[in-house]
């Protein structure tokens, strides 16, 4: 008698109830293939950092771990680290897609964030000691992942790329506060982020657009309909943040305020569409 296989799991079917138990499965396949991905790229990211990570005065928000300095490990065991990480996360991703059924399209996402997630600090590409390392961290961590998640259990729509978009935008001023306080050490090794760049006007100038740029988004997306009522009230808990952030960026060390902006976001923005989704 034929048994059947396990359940396949397609972004080109309808979406998955989100209360259901195969919802809650799909979504786990979608993290187990992330996981690896996710620690390779940080691996990676404090294996190129271990120059500046040694010369910087470092806050709880900016920079890596700074592992290898405090550990005194050297640089070859993170890069070793870093390559059998690499090797686990295709096996995973290949064998949850084959076997588990993850679909293409959430696995072309999967492989898009690792390489960018790696050419952000690794040579020869290493975006961030180029000057635009801010725009791919932002793209990875507000567009990206994001639709990642969407693609593992429905099939994406423009309106998900939109919806992320004032979120991408406040990872853009988090970047430009955290990047703020490693300016010296990062300048000393040649990583030429945008705090390195750019004088202090004009990255709070930066800051400012970005910002208005997000609250400008919402009312846009909320007029439009691509935001309901309550998660267009949720993208408002930010503002006081922001206002905060620009006023201290560059004049003080901790960026905390753009820290805060952005969780604000991610865990306002997530209650309000989860109760979306349950009403």
């Amino acid at each position: 008698m034929a048994t059947a296989g396990p359940p396949r799991i397609s972004s080109d079917s309808a979406p998955v109830d989100p209360g259901s138990v195969s919802f809650l499965e799909t979504a786990l396949v979608g993290v187990v293939a992330l996981l690896p991905v996710a620690v390779a790229i940080h691996y990676a990211n404090e294996y190129a950092d271990s120059d500046t990570d040694a010369l910087a005065d470092r806050t709880p928000f900016s920079g890596g771990s700074g592992a290898l300095v405090r550990t005194g490990l050297p640089d070859s065991f993170l890069r070793s680290a870093t390559l059998v990480t690499i090797v686990i996360a295709a096996l995973i991703a290949v064998s949850v897609t084959a076997i588990v059924g993850l679909s293409l399209g959430a696995l072309a996402i999967l492989v898009a964030i690792l390489l960018l997630g790696l050419a952000y600090s690794l040579p020869p590409v290493a975006f961030v000691r180029r000057g635009v390392g801010e725009v791919v961290n932002a793209v990875l961590g507000g567009l990206l992942l994001p639709l990642y998640g969407v693609t593992v259990v429905a099939s994406p729509r423009p309106a998900a790329v939109l919806a992320v978009v004032p979120f991408t935008l406040l990872i853009g001023c988090n970047l430009f506060a955290t990047h703020w306080p490693d300016r010296v050490a990062d300048a000393a090794v040649g990583k030429r982020t945008l705090a390195v760049r750019w004088s202090p006007t004009r990255i709070r100038r930066g800051f400012t657009v970005l910002s208005v740029t997000a609250i400008l988004a919402t009312g846009l997306l909320w007029i439009t309909g691509v935001f309901p009522n309550a998660v267009a009230v949720a993208h408002l808990a930010p503002i006081p943040f922001l206002l905060w952030g620009r006023i201290v960026l560059a004049r003080q060390h901790s960026p905390f305020p753009a820290v805060l902006a952005m969780v604000v976001l991610a865990v306002t923005g997530t209650v309000a569409w989860w109760w979306v989704g349950i009403s």
